[in-house]
């Protein structure tokens, strides 16, 4: 049996039928939020993407005052990435509260506001050699503020995918929340591989970095005018009627519940998604062009397994699905892992072997919005769907590169990161092993 919060049942369609206010087709009502929802996502997962892939670079820049060494540096890099992720649980909170009361589009308005203007600044921000030691805390305040919003998006978006999604279809809305992670971690990636491309190492370390960062400020004007021409859900505009106190203590079951069912995902997903460029420069000796394609690679295979997952989800459920990709995760990690040591293996086969890692976790990452969708009743859906997903990141995405890094170097094991994602996908595997088979079939609650 599954947990969730339990109340009367959404209309599949809505109060108002096939068309919505103002006479709009209720198709086009649907895409216009799959499309504000996504483009919010979208940045957010490029920048962290875009700091995580140059966190080398970012560590010379802030993290290296005379006398320091660049594996400390890098450690105080995912130090301050891990901490950005702590806050997106408070973000998650303070923005879902908002977006429960007053509404989802005028609180994904404001989160994307605030994630714009953080991203911007750090891309204008001075080194540890032009302003000194207040330099890595500025970083990190701006990274704070990232976190506070990014905690805010989730929730929100995959609301409002969720909300508006068609009868039998909300696996594969749902997975565009995550389709997009996917395309936010390539373009961050593909950016990072052109400047390396295109600049020397001396750019790229003095200024080159700076560009992905500031590119933000037009991408998130655009998701800004996309999501003031939003409207407000159907859900929510029929619960803001008949507003009804939520039990606390089946939220909180169902959100520590909904962490653990995400905790491989989380792991799994930054481990092969993220952290492993650094992992390759750091242990294995790769170049910078080498693991940025074999983080290409691995999000190709994430990006391309998360849209069918979705739509699988909806047909066969969101157990069998999730709980396929939870298992093969962690039975793969090892032989994974050992085939990139693995100096004699063929090119071809190692980059075969991350592009099916990323597909494993987009097993888990196709159904894993939908799904917790559908643990909340509308009137905690936003807090309660944002803050499980991410308590789940802030602890297993977030400090993923931290423990790696610190575990790595205190054991001299390079095959840490392989106990990491075996050990958290399993307890994700039995967390989702709960989860009722008929889920998908059941319509959303008020």
């Amino acid at each position: 049996m599954t947990t969730s919060v339990h109340g009367p049942a959404d209309e599949a369609a809505g109060p108002a039928g096939p068309s919505g206010p103002a006479g709009r087709p209720a198709p086009l009502r649907s895409r216009r939020a799959l499309v504000a929802g996504s483009v919010g996502n979208f940045i957010e997962w490029y920048e962290f993407g875009v700091y995580g892939y140059f966190a080398t670079v970012i560590a010379a820049n802030f993290f290296t005052p005379q006398g320091g060494s660049a594996a400390e540096a890098l450690i105080k890099t995912y130090a301050s990435f891990a901490l950005a992720f702590f806050f997106r649980p408070v973000g998650a909170a303070l923005f879902g509260r908002v977006g429960d009361r007053v509404g989802r589009r005028p609180t994904l308005i404001a989160v994307v506001l605030l994630m714009t203007a953080a991203t911007t600044l750090i891309g204008l921000l001075p080194t540890y050699a032009t302003l000194g030691a207040a330099a890595p805390w500025l970083l990190t305040l701006l990274r704070i503020v990232q976190g506070l919003s990014a905690g805010g998006e989730f929730g929100g978006a995959v609301s409002l995918m969720t909300e508006f999604a068609p009868p039998g279809r909300r696996g594969l809305y749902g997975a565009w929340q995550s389709f997009t992670v996917a395309l936010g971690l390539l373009a961050g990636a593909g950016m990072a591989a052109a400047l390396a491309t295109v600049l020397t190492e001396a750019q790229l370390g003095s200024w080159g970095w700076r560009l992905p960062f500031l590119l933000t400020l037009p991408m998130g004007l655009g998701a800004l005018w996309l999501r003031l021409r939003l409207e407000e859900t159907p859900s929510f505009r029929r619960r803001r009627r008949e507003p009804v106190a939520a039990p606390v203590p089946e939220v909180v079951r169902a959100i520590a519940l909904g962490a653990g069912r995400l905790m491989g995902w989380s792991a799994a997903g930054y481990t092969f998604l993220v952290v492993l460029p650094s992992y390759l420069q750091s242990v294995l000796d790769a170049t910078f062009q080498q693991a940025l394609i074999a983080t290409v690679l691995a999000n190709l295979g994430f990006a391309a397994a998360i849209l069918p997952a979705g739509a699988l989800s909806d047909r066969v459920g969101r157990r069998a699905v999730m709980v396929s990709g939870a298992v093969v995760a962690a039975v793969s990690a090892f032989p994974l892992l050992n085939l990139l040591q693995d100096a004699s293996a063929p090119t071809a086969a190692k980059g075969l072997a991350v592009c099916g890692a990323g597909a494993v976790v987009g097993l888990m990452a196709g159904p894993g919005p939908a799904m917790l969708a559908e643990m909340f009743p509308t009137r905690v859906r936003y807090t309660g769907l944002g803050l499980a997903y991410a308590l789940s990141n802030a602890v297993f995405s977030g400090c993923a590169g931290l423990i790696i890094t610190e575990m790595t170097r205190r054991t001299g094991s390079i095959d840490i990161p392989a106990f990491y994602v075996a050990a958290t996908c399993v307890i994700s595997a039995l967390a989702l092993a709960t989860l009722r088979g008929d889920d998908h079939r059941r319509a959303l609650r008020d």
